[in-house]
């Protein structure tokens, strides 16, 4: 790119375009109109000569010039907001860390985790919702901390893995017995729930199968992971959360995949059953996101590296 002397105030607007993928997005994080961000890409592409965002229906997508540029200036530009940041006046605390992910992991694991921190007088604003959705809203400034079930694309964002999540096969007691029955009526010696390489999922076929939603997504994965099968079912009961899964598989309304975690204390206590314990579990990362560069908010950075330091024992 050729050295031109460009605008500061110019840069810290593409900055913020370019980390949240549109100019509503920018407008929102700066305190500013549409229009007014609109207008400082247009002087900005003036001063540069080239293109540095393409328009689409929804948000713009940066340029390898807009690539090139943001990696210039998005470390001094982050360094010289932390020095020129205000201040909070003295007896006035941060603003609330607004933190989004499952609903499930949030409630489970994440808002225990952070009870110290709230104890201290961090403000906490959750939000609950699918990753896809969250993580734009988390690009266009909505958020501070997403977690997501999935590494989000591109550069627009930064994600350091979090905690991995086994999904296990569980059934009520009731049901467990019946399937031993079923099993051993194969004629198979020492196949029953629970014992590895001896499960056979068509065992069941008529029993009902309790899910996060009707295209199967976890139990689909389990599936072929470890009966190396398509599974072909469709579900007794959707519940697009999966607390509500968890309860309902264990009043013995039928079988469900879940994570570990959430149903770790309900197989100690025999309330449940792992019907299978493979080897080599289907296991999903989840990842702790943020926009790069630092926060305006200190409590953000706490947040972040408390929930870094407890996700080691989830």
């Amino acid at each position: 790119m050729e050295t031109v002397s460009l605008d500061l105030n110019l840069l810290r607007t593409f900055l913020a375009v370019y980390r949240s993928g549109s100019f509503t997005g920018a407008a929102r994080l700066l305190g500013l109109s549409q229009p007014t961000v609109t207008t400082q890409m247009r002087a900005l592409e003036r001063q540069t000569g080239r293109e540095l965002f393409e328009r689409l229906p929804r948000g713009v997508t940066p340029t390898p010039v807009a690539d090139e540029l943001a990696a210039r200036v998005a470390a001094p530009l982050d360094e010289l907001a932390a020095v020129a940041g205000p201040t909070p006046p003295a007896g006035t605390g941060a603003e609330p860390v607004h933190l989004a992910g499952p609903a499930e992991l949030l409630c489970t694991m994440v808002l225990p985790a952070l009870a110290p921190l709230v104890a201290e007088g961090v403000r906490l604003r959750v939000a609950t919702g699918l990753t896809d959705p969250l993580l734009d809203e988390l690009r266009a400034g909505r958020h501070d901390l997403v977690i997501a079930t999935t590494r989000p694309r591109g550069r627009t964002l930064h994600a350091v893995a979090l905690t991995d999540e086994e999904f296990v096969l569980v059934a009520a007691p009731v049901w467990a017995e019946r399937l031993t029955d079923r099993l051993h009526a194969t004629g198979s010696e020492g196949r029953e729930p629970g014992a590895q390489g001896a499960f056979d999922p068509a065992v069941l076929q008529d029993v009902p199968l309790l899910t996060y939603a009707e295209d199967l997504p976890i139990t689909r994965r389990y599936w072929r992971h470890v009966f190396g099968r398509r599974l072909s079912r469709t579900a007794a009961v959707t519940v697009p959360d999966l607390r509500g899964v968890l309860t309902a598989v264990a009043a013995g309304a039928g079988f469900g995949v879940l994570p570990r975690y959430l149903c770790q204390d309900l197989l100690e206590s025999g309330a449940l059953v792992a019907l299978l314990e493979p080897e080599d579990p289907p296991i999903n990362t989840g990842f702790l996101v943020q926009r790069p560069g630092a926060s305006d908010n200190p409590d953000v950075a706490r947040v972040r590296a408390l929930l870094l330091r407890a996700a080691r024992d989830w």
